[in-house]
Order: C-alpha cells, then sequence, then structure tokens
C-alpha cells in the first residue's frame, strides 16, 4: 500500500489523458474540443467502426523487432502517423502550437498547422521538423493564393486542402455554451476584425462559426482545387473526403494523397464512419496516392487496423491535445511515445516487420 501517495497512476493507453485534460480546461473548452455536431452520432460511429474491426495474425514471420518508419508526403516519418490539424491551440497552453509542433519534432512525424492556428506558420516551422499547412480556401481567391505562398516561403512541406466545411457543423454543445474565443487567442492567419466582429455577436450562436462563416469559400469546387494545384509545387493533399468517387476525382485533378475523413464527427452529423470507408477509397485511387484515415484513432492497434485497410498512414488529433492540455509539449511527447510503443508492439504481434507489412493482414468486420 502506499497510503498517502497522490501521484496520479502513469497512463497507459492514449484515453488516460483525457481525464486530466478536462480537468485542466474550463469546462467550455473541454467541449470545443471534445464535442461533435448534432447528437455526435457519426462521432461515435467512429469509434465503433474501428472497434468492430478484427485483424488474424500471422505467425512465424520471422519479422523481429520492427521498423516503424514509413513514407509520408514529403518524407519518410518515424512512424505512420501525422498530427491532424486542430484550431487554436493557445485555448489548451500558453505555447499552443509551439509545443505541439516541438513534441511533434523530436517524435519524428509531422506537424498539420491549421489556418485557424493561434500562432503564425513562421514561428512553427522557425522550430525544425515537417510541418504541413493545412488550408481552408478563402471567399477571396487572392487570400488563399496568399496563404499557399506564405507556407511555401516558410518552408512546409506539404500543403492540405480541406473539403469538407463549406460552413461549420452545428456543435451543439458551442451553441448552448455560446462558445467564443478568449482575449489573447485569435486565428492568427485572417484578418483579427472578423474574429471581433464575431465575438460581438456572440449571443446564442457560436463566434468560432461565425467569423470562419465570413471567410470561408463555400462555394468551391473541382476547378478551384485545379487551380490550388497549379498554384503550388508541394506535395497536396485533400482532406475530407469519404466517397470513392471523390476520391478518384481528387486524384485526377493532381491530389498526391488523401484523408479519408468526417472531420472527427464535427461536420455531417450522421456521415458514415470514415474507417468503414477506406477499403473502397483505397480501391479507388491509384497506388500512387498516398492514404491517410482520420478521425477516431485511440491507439496503436487503430493504426495498425488502418494500415490493414490500405491506409498509408493516420492522422492523430483529440489525444494530442489531450496531452497538450495537461502538461504542453511533454504531454504532447508521453501521447506520441506512447503510440508509438503500441504500434510497435502491434506490429510484432501481428507477424509484420513494418506498416507496408499491413495489407497482408486479413481484416474482418471492415465496411459494414
Amino acid at each position: 500500500m502506499n497510503a498517502g501517495h497522490d501521484t496520479a497512476p502513469l497512463p497507459v493507453r492514449l484515453e488516460d489523458f483525457a481525464g486530466p485534460a478536462r480537468r485542466a480546461l474550463p469546462p467550455e473548452v473541454w467541449d470545443f474540443i471534445a464535442g461533435g455536431s448534432g447528437e455526435e452520432l457519426t462521432l461515435a460511429a467512429n469509434r465503433a467502426a474501428l472497434d468492430r474491426i478484427r485483424l488474424v495474425p500471422r505467425v512465424l514471420s520471422g519479422s523481429g523487432a520492427p521498423d516503424t518508419t514509413a513514407e509520408l508526403p514529403g518524407g519518410r516519418a518515424a512512424l505512420p502517423v501525422a498530427v491532424a490539424p486542430m484550431a487554436y491551440q493557445r485555448l489548451l497552453h500558453p505555447e499552443g502550437e509551439l509545443a505541439t509542433a516541438r513534441a511533434a519534432a523530436a517524435a519524428g512525424v509531422p506537424f498539420t498547422l491549421s489556418t485557424l492556428s493561434s500562432v503564425p506558420v513562421e514561428e512553427v516551422t522557425a522550430l525544425g521538423g515537417v510541418t504541413w499547412f493545412q488550408l481552408y480556401c478563402q471567399r477571396d481567391p487572392g487570400l488563399t493564393a496568399e496563404l499557399v505562398r506564405r507556407a511555401e516561403d516558410a518552408g512546409c512541406a506539404a500543403v492540405m486542402v480541406t473539403v469538407d466545411v463549406p460552413s461549420m457543423g452545428r456543435r451543439l454543445r458551442d451553441l448552448r455554451n455560446g462558445f467564443a474565443l478568449p482575449a489573447g487567442v485569435a486565428a492568427a492567419h485572417l484578418d483579427p476584425a472578423t474574429t471581433r466582429r464575431a465575438a460581438e455577436r456572440r449571443s446564442g450562436t457560436c463566434a468560432v462559426a461565425e467569423h470562419t462563416a465570413e471567410s470561408f469559400a463555400r462555394t468551391l469546387g473541382w476547378d478551384d482545387l485545379a487551380r490550388l494545384r497549379e498554384q503550388t509545387e508541394l506535395p497536396l493533399i485533400v482532406k475530407g473526403i469519404l466517397d470513392p468517387g471523390d476520391a478518384a476525382t481528387a486524384t485526377a485533378v493532381g491530389a498526391d494523397a488523401v484523408v479519408v475523413s468526417n472531420h472527427g464527427g464535427r461536420q455531417l452529423d450522421g456521415a458514415v464512419a470514415s474507417a468503414d470507408m477506406l477499403p473502397a477509397v483505397r480501391e479507388a485511387v491509384p497506388p500512387s496516392c498516398r492514404l491517410l484515415l482520420d478521425s477516431g484513432i485511440r491507439g496503436g492497434t487503430d493504426v495498425l487496423k488502418a494500415l490493414a485497410l490500405g491506409a498509408d498512414g493516420v492522422l492523430l488529433g483529440r489525444p494530442v491535445l489531450w496531452g497538450l492540455a495537461s502538461d504542453g509539449a511533454e504531454g504532447v511527447s508521453r501521447v506520441l511515445g506512447l503510440l508509438a510503443a503500441e504500434l510497435r508492439s502491434a506490429l510484432e504481434l501481428s507477424g509484420c516487420a513494418a506498416p507496408a507489412d499491413a495489407p497482408w493482414l486479413t481484416t474482418l468486420g471492415a465496411g459494414r
């Protein structure tokens, strides 16, 4: 017995970081990062889909200790994992995106910086590491082109354009809270006057949804994606695709990679789980297209399941924010370190020497 000791148990799974994060944050900030849209049916479906998948391990493969490195857009990474784009990280920790980027660089995985970052792209890329810039196309095409040039000039390794947000989903937790950004937190890449006007109208609304509605293009089409492809020589990643036909069109237009994603259950409530669409999307795109899974990843076995279904890697979202809220860069480092340990174990126990071996595995329960 260790009577009198208040030391918290050592986290042994990524979900263990959620409790400390929730205790560290104001309730409305926790709701902002944890919640989904509508009745949160798709948010729950993402986990249910991954939990439903079963792997058939192989034995006597002679693989030994696995190599976890993988080829992702912009270069080779220590894990088949990139940190997902997530907005306004200074809500969770004073260093915000700087802390997360520092931890991602130390772990050897790409960090995706959101257009809605609370830290400018130049400050993030100055830390080193691999940075992907997530782009929300603006109503003014000139501002979109300026953001792309800014990302290139800062040294970003890829541009990830999000295509599933003509407007923000109705996130009921935020609406009930009348959520608005506090003083000192703003979108570093957008006009601050837009954020300020939305905050002044916050009664009965979500100010974040209002100020993005003033900025984001709502009528994007495939021609816009083609023009974006012409504007940059960086690898182009298209995030927010669920339909296999859309994935095929994206690659035909020039996308180098596709992220199968329902925005973590934060856009259309009732949309299909991302993992359920992964096999069909893999069949629809050429082998040269890098395929990433986003939405619901909570551990190394989830990463292995995504790889077995045809993904080249995954985006890790909310668990990174849990680590950031609980202990800044050190917390994010612990999250990524634990994920790496889980993935090494999952690869070895399944008979895979490396992530590229995962499609060898038989899966049951996918795509239902």
